[in-house]
């Protein structure tokens, strides 16, 4: 993610740095996930500053009430004092520049104001994020997500917390208006990043299943639609089964979470498991078919499109 200035900025100046304000929050990545969280705020009466580099997502937060920022920088310059800037974007490598880069939010922070770690990431750089943040006062909230856009707009999905409670606590008007599904893990920082590790994991074994199963219907001359009813209504359901073959059968492969998504979650799990040496039969090898259909050529597309993959074979689709 580059953090460039926007060309030209889309909406109005922010207020002067320092000014009073109520209620207010930073969001730093409003694409699928980020950008429904700045429309559950801005409906529930937050002011919210966003900045993202993508045009489209500016407009939708623009759309939703939303203020825009160029850079992290300016975006946390309309937080009062205790404010919270949420990162929502994706790897380790964007939260740290989102942060501490030459458009960095940090150092532009004040004492007690508050981060937010959305991102599924690998616990020791939430920890050591938290750490840095530390330093100058700024308490960090590991805070991994789950459930889709869809409910992270209608406040139904589910939060992974790890923190102080005392932070949590300080945030509970917030943490309710996006989630009514938290989970308070534990006080260490990173908690909610291991929790969220896991959880994709298994997200990712039961995808890939889903999408096996459903190739071999394929091959025994099984209606698919029909097949993934009777699965919906069996033993085998998932969700994350019946939402993303749902979509491919229909070949809906537009991405709401791209290959690159779990295969990236699922490698850090992978590695999480050798950090603290468990093998387990499963995840390492979804891992490896979420990057094999990255190398056939479906990073770009949904994960949904494992079906895809597997209905070929494991070989790069036509």
């Amino acid at each position: 993610m580059s953090l460039d200035p926007l060309d030209p900025p889309l909406h109005g100046s922010l207020p002067p740095e320092g000014a009073p304000t109520a209620g207010t929050v930073a969001v730093v990545g409003a694409g699928n996930m980020g950008g429904a969280m700045v429309a559950r705020l801005s409906e529930k009466g937050w002011k919210v500053t966003v900045c993202d580099i993508d045009l489209t997502c500016q407009r939708a937060a623009r759309a939703a009430g939303a203020m825009l920022a160029e850079n992290p920088a300016r975006a946390v310059a309309s937080l009062r004092p205790g404010g919270v800037l949420i990162v929502c974007v994706v790897t380790a490598r964007e939260a740290r520049e989102v942060l501490f880069g030459d458009f960095g939010a940090a150092r532009h922070m004040r004492s007690g104001q508050t981060v937010m770690l959305c991102p599924t990431i690998a616990p020791e750089d939430t920890e050591a994020m938290a750490e840095q943040l530390g330093w100058s006062d700024i308490a960090c909230i590991d805070a991994p997500m789950s459930g889709g856009p869809g409910r992270a707009r209608d406040g139904s999905m589910s939060l992974m917390l790890a923190g102080s409670a005392r932070v949590l606590d300080r945030h509970a008007g917030l943490l309710n208006d996006l989630s009514t599904q938290q989970f308070r893990v534990s006080e260490r920082v990173g908690d909610g990043a291991r929790t969220k590790l896991v959880n994709n994991l298994l997200a990712g074994i039961n995808l890939v299943g889903a999408a096996e199963a459903l190739a071999l219907a394929e091959r025994l001359g099984l209606r698919l639609d029909t097949t993934l009813d009777v699965i919906e209504r069996s033993s085998g359901q998932s969700w994350i089964g019946s939402d993303r073959m749902r979509r491919a059968i229909a070949g809906d492969l537009a991405p709401r979470a791209h290959v690159t998504v779990l295969e990236k979650d699922t490698r850090l799990a992978v590695e999480a498991a050798q950090a603290v040496g468990f093998v387990g039969p499963l995840g390492a090898r979804a891992a490896q078919v979420f990057a094999q259909a990255h190398g056939a050529g479906l990073a770009k597309l949904d994960d949904a499109s494992l079906l895809k993959y597997l209905r070929s074979g494991g070989q790069p689709p036509p």
